[in-house]
């Protein structure tokens, strides 16, 4: 099975987060992927810039703002 080449200056990892990005619907009390990424970078840069955590900072961002959006 043949799949799409990706956009140039995007790497195969890149084009499936961008299509996934496509099809979550943003919900009114739920934080936007910008603000998770924003929050993720932060949490990234508060520990160093240490490699290979993106993941652990992406879901502690996310769920940093989950809970900030259903308490406020």
């Amino acid at each position: 099975m043949k799949s799409k080449a990706a956009p140039a200056g995007m790497e195969d990892g890149e084009h499936e987060v961008a299509e996934s990005e496509k099809a979550r619907p943003q919900l009114a009390n739920a934080p936007s992927l910008e603000e998770i990424q924003q929050r993720a970078y932060e949490l990234h840069l508060e520990q160093g810039c240490v490699c290979r955590r993106d993941l652990d900072d992406w879901l502690l961002a996310e769920r940093e703002l989950e809970e900030k959006y259903q308490a406020g």
